[in-house]
Parts: structure tokens; sequence; C-alpha cells
């Protein structure tokens, strides 16, 4: 197993409880939705694999307010692995359910409580009341390196169509349930005109490529190079509210805030919650927000209406989930099309074709990163500097975040290895967070489209993406 940068950081979440978010480095191998008995134990010390317990029937009203349980793989305890619930920031596990109704189109989420194994709920789940004919896709997010996913009962992960890589090659930070039949209904839903996505919407504040400040720049999706990182639509959004007293976890609902004096909350590093709690913001744009059916159905994002709101809106050069994300690897480290497939189909994006590698084949996604990001970047520094750093430990401020974010994910996608050149240049303070950041603008085109692409799992820094909310996570 590839060992990662492992980064837990405090921020502040909107102006909320305090956050704890991490991300590692990305391995993967183990069998998909089976147990992890057989993953030879490893010391609390060197571990950072979990296994999740998925209740029966988790695509159920009762399924889904079931809590999911976290503990340590190859028979190790919670307690044993660090696998808890309390050390979130480095092994927590995250859950978000995204239902459409199939006869009105109307989206909601949910959020599943994970709990440490062992413990009980500092209050018990709300029991979402959901249509009659509903589809709905649950996304798992993990702020450690492996999440195997495991059945409270024999069939429950067969019964929540669950889907954790394959044989001998999980995905790693992130898996799915039932997410194939989710976009499909949410796609013939759309092009029926039964299901409405909104538009990106624009800012003022953006300024575009090689241009002056004007109004109505398009807001980034998840889809958008601007935003990318090496492992791209990857992980929840899901907040969880924490009892320090008592390890206990709950629902973030405002009424469980009000009842849990002094809790903290969790938070799962993603590219999603990059975008939504952090870019957004800064960037005068709104994410896509539906009805939270755990919290009096206040407004709230997901992963899933963060690829439906991409999908709708496509930027002309969209960026997918590529073969050299570090998720999508078989089990030897070499692009796997059919395990980039099956992770693509749970978000709804196309498969690997000709006419997706056009934008997202491992050279051009390298490519596209470089050419369109970099620019970016340096055209709106400015404005992304008063935003606050998802990790500090990874940047000061948004801005050069966001600038050692590039930098690690053009190493993480052996990008080097296509003739391109790292286009930043970033100054470190003396415990390595970026506090400044140089780019090279000029047009690259990488030379090469075959052979080796991703270094060696020794030599990757920083975990992926989520790490972001670690280098390489967010």
């Amino acid at each position: 197993m590839a060992l990662a940068l492992l980064i837990g950081i405090v921020i502040v979440v909107r102006g909320q409880h305090s956050a704890n978010i991490s991300e590692t480095a990305l391995g993967a191998s183990a069998s998909p939705s089976a147990s992890s008995s057989t993953t030879p134990a490893t010391t609390t010390a060197a571990n950072v694999n979990c296994d999740i317990i998925v209740p029966a029937n988790p695509l159920s009203a009762k399924g889904l307010a079931t809590p999911y349980q976290l503990t340590g793989t190859g028979g190790m305890t919670a307690a044993q692995s660090g696998c808890t619930m309390t050390n979130a920031a480095s092994l927590g596990a995250f859950v978000q359910a995204t239902i459409l109704n199939t006869q009105t189109g109307r989206l909601y989420v949910y959020d599943p409580l994970v709990i440490t194994q062992g413990t009980t709920p500092a209050v018990a789940p709300t029991v979402p009341v959901l249509p009659r004919h509903y589809v709905a896709t649950i996304d798992f997010g993990f702020n450690g390196t492996g999440l195997y996913q495991v059945g409270a009962t024999r069939h429950a992960l067969a019964q929540g169509n669950c889907v954790n890589g394959m044989r001998g090659s999980i995905f790693g930070q992130q898996s799915f349930c039932n997410g194939t039949n989710f976009f499909n209904a949410a796609h013939r839903m759309e092009a029926e005109g039964r299901l409405f996505v909104p538009s990106e919407g624009r800012s003022s504040k953006i300024i575009p490529t090689g241009g002056r400040l004007g109004t109505g720049q398009a807001c980034p999706v998840t889809h958008n190079f601007d935003m990318v990182d090496q492992d791209p639509s990857d992980n929840v959004t899901t907040l969880y509210l924490l009892n320090p007293a008592t390890g206990q976890t709950a629902q973030n609902t405002t009424a469980n805030a009000a009842n849990i004096p002094g809790s903290t909350t969790l938070a799962n590093g993603s590219d999603n919650t990059l975008l939504d709690l952090f870019m957004d913001p800064t960037l005068g744009c709104t994410p896509f927000q539906v009805a939270d059916l755990a919290n009096n159905n206040q407004p709230t994002s997901s992963q899933a209406l963060d690829e439906l709101l991409a999908e709708k809106n496509e930027p002309n050069i969209r960026a997918l989930v590529p073969e050299n994300d570090e998720m999508t690897l078989d089990g030897q480290g070499q692009f796997d099309v059919a395990k980039t497939n099956l992770y693509r189909m749970e978000l709804g994006q196309p498969l690997v074709s000709a006419q997706t590698n056009v934008s997202s084949s491992p050279a051009v996604f390298c490519q596209n990163m470089v050419n369109i990001q970099t620019p970016f970047l340096a055209a709106n520094q400015t404005l992304l500097a008063t935003g606050q750093s998802p990790v500090t430990a990874v940047g000061n401020n948004l801005f050069t975040f966001l600038a050692n974010r590039l930098s690690m994910s053009f190493t993480n996608l052996g990008c080097q290895n296509f003739g391109l050149t790292d286009p930043v240049t970033v100054t470190l303070d003396g415990n390595g967070a970026a506090t400044a950041a140089t780019f090279t603008t000029t047009v690259q085109k990488a030379s090469s489209t075959s052979g080796p692409t991703v270094p060696s799992r020794g030599q990757r820094h920083g975990r992926h993406h989520h790490q972001y909310m670690n280098p390489s996570g967010m």
C-alpha cells in the first residue's frame, strides 16, 4: 500500500464549528465490496485503511437512518487501528445520499451517519421521509487511504448495488452504491424535461484568462480544468458533529448542534468541499443545493449534485476522471480502462473513448490542467488570496493552497513523463506551507502519449485530491 502524507487540520466552515479535514494519498488493493478480513493487519501507527460496515437495505429509509460503523481491517478493532471518528482528520469516513423523485424530478440530500463501531450516536439519526417512487445514490468519502465496504448482513452490499473497485484493486478513498442507476435515471429525466438542473451561475469577480474583469464569467464546476487536481470528482461534502467528551457523532443539523454543547464539525477533504465551501464563496458563486432531509429541508450540496451541475454546464474542454488518477489504477499501479470506466459510471460520466480522450486521456489531462488552470490562478490570484485556505499546512490562503495543489497534482499524475514542465514555483515557509507562488503561463504541448505516467508509490508526495484538504486531496 502506498504510504501517504497525512495532514489533519482544523478549519472554520462558513463560520460554523471547527471542522477537521484531512487528505492522504491514495493506494488501492484488496477485493472490491467484500470484507477485508483477509487483509493483513498493520500496526496502529502505520495503519491507513479502515472498514465501513454498510447496513442492510442501505437504499431504504430505514437503511439510510441506520448508522454506518467504522472499524479496523484484518480483525483490528477500531481502537487498535485508529479507525475512529475521533480520529476523523486522519481516518474518518463520510457517507452521502442524493435522492431523485422519479415522478416529480425533485432532488433531496440525506447524509447517513457514521459512528465508531462499539459506540452509539450522540443523537439518533433522523429517519428520512422518502418519495414513493425514487432512486438514490450513496457516495462514500474517506480521509485515509483505503476504505473497504463490508456488509452488515450477507446481502447488504448487493441490496445497495455497492461498488468499491475491481477485484484486487479498490478505488481507495471513494466508493459508491447505486450511482449508475441514479445517473441513468437522472439523465433520462433531464432529456424528457422532467428534471431541471440549473445553470452554473455567473460571477462578476472572476477575471477571464488573458482578459479584463467583466461581468458574467461562468462559475467553475467540477469538470472545469480551472479547479481539478490529480483525482477529480472525489469524496463528499458531508459534515458530522462530534461530541469531544464522549467520542460520539451526530448528523450535522441545527437541532443537533444546539443540543451538543462544544461540538466540533468533522469534514471530508474533497474536491467538492473545496469548490462548494471555499472557491464558490470567494469567486461570488453559489453551489447547486437542494433540501436536506435530515435538517428540516435546509439547502445543502452533495457530490452527486455537483456532478449533475457539471454535466448540465459542461465547459468546452471537460475534465473527466483520467486513467492516471491513482484511484483508477490497477493493483500494480498501471492504467486500467475497466476500472476507470467503473468509477466514471458511478458518477454518470461517459466511458473512456476516443471522444473523451480528446480532453481527458492521461497526457491530455495533464496538458489541459497545465494550460488552463495555470493562467486561471495567475489571473485571479489577488481575489483567491482573500479566500480561506482549506488546509493551512498546504497554503496560507486559498490562492497559495491552489497553487501548491496544482504543483503536487502535476507530480502525482506523472505529467513530467509526457514532456511537460511543472508551471508552478512555490515559496514555502519553515513548516512546508506555501506562502507565495509564481507561474509560467507559456502554453505547453504533451510530447508523449504513452509510457509510464505515474511516479512510483514511494516517489509520490501528498495524498490525492482530498488530500487537498491535504495537498493532494482537494
